[in-house]
């Protein structure tokens, strides 16, 4: 559980790390998107050639954040085995009683290097970005939105938190699991509803060492007079650079580049 990249920052001065975190924001939501439009594995060329250039400028190798994916292979395994064998099509060999077609083979590859490259390309952002600058930048592209009430500052704080506390947690579930298998436990054998029952004696005391982390960090946030976003001043303000609108016209070129792929292959 250690090896999940989501969520960790690593601290930097590439030029990914010092692009404006609303620029980063953007371009990962983007990305996300095309990831979702583009239809053939031809198009598949322009978000990796995104990703190994990102990983390039930031510093961050490939390995790092490929390896963030190890503990997500079952996810991404199950994807491909439900398209394999649950689309009709031409029949190449039979399982028992299921079928492996040809066509639940091609989408079965496609959808699962769809999730190695949303997983990947994703992580980018919080392992280039601190999570004062995301507080800073999602609040600032909420910030319309405080005209009609929403509460941009909290909302962003939360998200952040959240995200921040991912790799955090995941820490604790893996030592409370060693401690509880050194007493005997067992979370390997047996079918999923035994797995699923086994879990039990690990959520307990997880729940209760996160609201313990929940209520050390509101008391600290406290301590340092925290009162939420009203009247609040920055140190730093966000200012778009050079480097960003040159970062977007980049970006632009490959997102154009996934889209024309539709039509061309």
């Amino acid at each position: 559980m250690r090896e999940i990249t989501i969520g960790q920052y690593i601290p930097g001065n590439s030029i990914v790390h010092r692009l404006d975190p609303r620029t980063k924001i953007i371009i990962t939501l983007v990305y996300m998107i095309l990831l979702f439009i583009l239809n053939n594995f031809e198009g598949y060329l322009f978000p990796i050639v995104f990703i190994l250039l990102a990983s390039v400028l930031s510093g961050i190798s490939l390995r790092y954040m490929v390896k963030g994916l190890r503990p997500l292979i079952v996810i991404i395994v199950l994807t491909f085995i439900l398209n394999v064998f649950m689309i009709k099509g031409t029949v190449l060999y039979q399982i028992g009683p299921f079928d492996v077609t040809y066509e639940g083979l091609y989408q079965g590859s496609f959808m699962a290097i769809r999730l190695v490259l949303l997983i990947v390309g994703t992580s980018l952002l919080t392992l280039t970005t601190s999570p004062i600058a995301l507080t800073d930048g999602i609040e600032k592209l909420l910030s319309p939105a405080k005209k009609i009430g929403v509460p941009a500052h909290e909302l962003a704080m939360m998200m952040t938190i959240a995200l921040r506390f991912i790799p955090t947690l995941l820490e604790e579930t893996d030592k409370i699991m060693k401690a509880q298998m050194a007493r005997g436990a067992d979370f390997e054998s047996g079918n999923i509803i035994r797995r699923a029952k086994n879990m039990v004696p690990l959520l307990v005391p997880l729940f209760i060492s996160a609201f313990r982390r929940a209520d050390d960090l509101a008391m600290a946030m406290e301590a340092r007079c925290y009162r939420g976003g009203e009247n609040r001043t920055r140190m730093k303000e966000l200012r778009m650079s050079r480097l960003d609108f040159i970062t977007y016209i980049v970006f632009l070129i490959i997102v154009l580049g996934g889209i024309a792929s539709r039509f061309i292959w």
